[in-house]
């Protein structure tokens, strides 16, 4: 156990906890080595453990820090949807009952964030006493100072305390009512003072978060990570990495990127840069010839998807002489007027010049991204994806070109939440398959049985709680949920209501009390652009 966490290298100096310290576990539901990786993780963990009011363990499935007897506050990060049945075994772990309704006033409050909990947590929320909507930045301090403040009183006199303070979620404060117990939702009231809307809560400063431990143990060895942009400014109808995030920031270079990295290169040599579109932050090129200076020869430099239009010959070689072999670029669709559909500002002239200054950079190899199943895709818009894929091995042969493709998933808090996955989705899969195959391109598809899951937890209500309790005990594949829904009929809808049916935009959405980045307006408008497109 203690090995993990004896051979990490913190970048911080954790508080002296006060006498009165505030006991508290923060959890990662998945394996340290998965946990530790994750940068969202490894910056609420220092901000709690900064402050000397918390006395902070932190526990994962596989090892945790000592913990204390009687915690008051347990927090979990969820980083992706299925990690929600290792949460509920690390409840029944800690022996606290798995719904906050049966909680007693000695349970500690069961708190969570994270992007799959802030786009929509209502799948989950009979799991949670409360949570954080949005940036850890503004949302942490608020809700540890709101929290001392009625620290002792009854449980309900906390909770109510809490829902005041801006994106703190508490779900057992808002009822929710139902055409029928298999029907949809009529309306989501609030009891007593809670809010009756939520808003996501937006850090809007130039300092960006950087690792705060570095250890060989990560999923990642070694690495340190930078957040170079937060948010996308391209705003692809689909993308929960821009909708939810919104607005675009960017760090400072000289104040915020630069001094973060050299205090990285004093424990490593390898630094991952992050974000959904690093390569448009307005001083990328600045960064580039930063790296280029002497010192910087034996920094291993790792970069998350870049936009298309960015990939040029310098970037190519830059990466190439800081070891990396490939670069992957997001297109989702060889169709243009599929791209017009989904607001992916690119043409397939970009896409082959990429490739060709890919090739001419030194890189080896250029994996793409796509999806199947988009709205108002035709069999054409694939024929159209298989030519691009074929233009872009004729344009810089001898670079390994793969293509991984996922099945379209709706997504909270976006334009296209209202569609459903296309039941065809899957025949589409395999269709690429072979013809790519064909082609000689390695194809690397998403299992269409998970988008499946995905989809029905991203737009799920709180009526899943039970369904996801059963589920667990089945096993994660898609006839574990199926079964399920066979078992739990009357009590919810079916399975197509939630994944497959386009839902009316007048429809009470499960999440409509709670707020992203864009009011449901806006993402109506939005929509109706791109219908007009699909036309």
């Amino acid at each position: 156990m203690t090995s993990a966490f004896a051979a990490e290298h913190l970048l911080f100096t954790p508080a002296q906890p006060d006498a009165a310290a505030v006991p508290t576990i923060f959890a990662f539901p998945n394996t340290y080595t998965v946990g530790i990786t994750s940068l969202g993780f490894q910056l609420v963990w220092a901000t709690l453990a900064l402050r000397p009011d918390l006395q902070v363990s932190r526990l994962f499935t596989d090892l945790h820090e000592p913990l204390p007897a009687h915690p008051e506050l347990l927090g979990f990060s969820i980083s992706w949807e299925l990690d929600y049945v290792n949460l509920l075994g690390l409840l029944e772990q800690l022996d606290i009952p798995l719904r906050s309704a049966e909680r007693s006033e000695s349970d500690p409050l069961v708190f969570g964030g994270g992007p799959v909990l802030t786009a929509n947590p209502e799948p989950f929320a009979d799991f949670f006493d409360l949570v954080l909507l949005g940036d850890g930045e503004l949302l942490l301090d608020a809700f540890i100072d709101a929290y001392q403040q009625v620290r002792g009183a009854k449980r309900s006199v906390v909770l109510a305390h809490l829902a005041q303070v801006p994106g703190v979620y508490v779900p057992s404060l808002y009822q929710v009512s139902y055409a029928a117990a298999a029907g949809a939702i009529t309306a989501i009231t609030p009891v007593g003072a809670a809010p009756a809307q939520l808003q996501k809560q937006t850090y809007r400063g130039n300092r960006l978060s950087a690792s705060t431990v570095v250890t060989a143990k990560a999923a990642w060895e070694s690495i340190y990570m930078v957040e170079v942009v937060r948010s996308c400014p391209e705003m692809c109808r689909f993308c929960l990495a821009s909708y939810l995030t919104l607005p675009f920031r960017t760090a400072s270079l000289a104040e915020g990127l630069i001094p973060a990295i050299e205090r990285g290169l004093q424990v490593t040599q390898r630094i991952g840069l992050l974000g959904a579109s690093v390569t448009q932050h307005p001083e990328f090129e600045a960064l580039l010839d930063h790296f280029e200076r002497p010192e910087y020869d034996g920094v291993r430099l790792s970069l998350a998807s870049v936009r298309t239009n960015t990939v040029t010959e310098k970037l190519a070689r830059s990466l190439v002489k800081h070891d990396s072999r490939s670069i992957t670029i997001a297109v989702e669709s060889g169709s243009e007027r599929l791209r017009r559909v989904i607001n992916k500002k690119l043409e397939t002239a970009e896409i082959l010049q990429a490739a060709a200054h890919a090739k001419a950079g030194g890189l080896s190899g250029l994996k793409l991204y796509g999806m199947a199943g988009l709205p108002s895709e035709q069999p054409t818009d694939l024929d159209q994806t298989v030519a691009m894929l074929k233009a872009v091995k004729k344009a810089a042969p001898g670079l390994r070109l793969t293509f991984g493709c996922s099945t379209f998933v709706p997504k909270a808090q976006t334009p296209f939440q209202w569609f459903g996955v296309e039941p065809e989705a899957e025949k589409r899969l395999k269709s690429l398959q072979k013809q790519l195959g064909a082609a000689g391109i390695e194809f690397r598809p998403e299992s269409y049985s998970w988008s499946v899951i995905q989809a029905l937890i991203s737009r799920g209500d709180r009526r899943l709680s039970g369904l996801l309790e059963r589920v667990r005990h089945y096993g994660d594949s898609l006839g574990s949920y199926r079964r399920a829904f066979k078992e739990m009929r009357g009590e919810l809808p079916p399975l197509s209501f939630y994944v497959h049916e386009v839902w009316p935009t007048d429809q009470v959405l499960p999440w409509q009390h709670l707020q992203g980045g864009l009011p449901q307006a806006t993402l109506v408008k939005h929509l109706e652009a791109a219908m007009q497109q699909a036309a």
